[in-house]
């Protein structure tokens, strides 16, 4: 512990004592001057440390009220289980993230933005289509109790869902969401394909989500079809890492 600069030295105690729960989720961090006398050392060496764990998403500090250990209780998603036996429009209302949340209805908040777009070669690949392919955008931020814990991005063929409810944004949040709006057009899913990516979130990402320095994200493209034809492609649905455990099963 005594090797390496000072800063880290302090950091990864105090991140021990984190991890060991001796500073539980919500707790504050001693204060600068306690950290500087019990290390002896500067007031920017103790800034450093406390900057690195910022960096890392275990610590946030609060103007006025000192630096917080972060709580953040994971959600656990069930990848094999959320789009099994959903009920088509569900009585009463939810969606997969309603339900993994256990949110009430009043609860959910669906932020979102529409547009006619064409398919760039990546989208024309997943769907198999042609490029330039008219498609139906729909950009989603999920909101649980206010607080925005989502993103997501996906695409619908517009021959499929042009001049129908389901390209009015003024009928989301739709119980039972996409599946459902699929199922209402006569088109019942048979198959779903995630790819799970990690990476930095974007500025407007970050923003968006309130994310604290140094976490990442995690990124899932999905693919819905109904038999051979890909009815819908989801680029990405965006989660805080920090927020999120996947959770897969396989019956052998």
């Amino acid at each position: 512990m005594r090797e390496g600069p000072a800063y880290r030295r302090i950091a990864a105690l105090l991140r021990a004592e984190i991890r060991a729960g001796a500073l539980p989720p919500g707790s504050r961090l001693p204060t600068m001057a306690r950290l500087r006398e019990r290390h002896g050392v500067s007031e920017i060496v103790v800034r450093q440390a406390i900057a690195m764990l910022r960096g890392e998403g275990l610590v946030e500090t609060r103007r006025g009220g000192g630096t917080i250990v972060r709580a953040v209780p994971p959600l656990r998603r069930v990848a094999m289980d959320r789009y099994r036996a959903f009920a088509p429009r569900p009585d009463p209302p939810a969606t997969t993230f309603t339900r993994e949340r256990d949110l009430a209805w009043s609860d959910y908040r669906l932020d979102r933005t529409f547009a006619r777009v064409e398919a760039t070669p990546e989208l024309a690949e997943l769907f198999e289509l042609p490029d330039a392919t008219p498609l139906l955008r729909r950009h989603f931020v999920f909101h649980a109790k206010g607080t925005p814990q989502q993103i997501s991005t996906n695409y619908l063929p517009w021959s499929l869902v042009g001049g129908t409810p389901v390209a009015d944004p003024a009928n989301e949040p739709w119980p039972g969401g996409t599946l459902a709006q699929l199922g209402f057009l006569g088109h019942a899913v048979t198959r779903v394909e995630e790819a799970v990516r990690a990476r930095m979130p974007t500025p407007d990402e970050s923003a968006t989500l309130r994310m604290a320095d140094g976490v990442p994200v995690v990124t899932i493209t999905r693919r819905l079809l109904a038999g051979a034809r890909v009815m819908e492609v989801c680029r990405d649905i965006v989660l805080p890492a920090d927020q999120v455990v996947l959770d897969y099963s396989l019956d052998l």
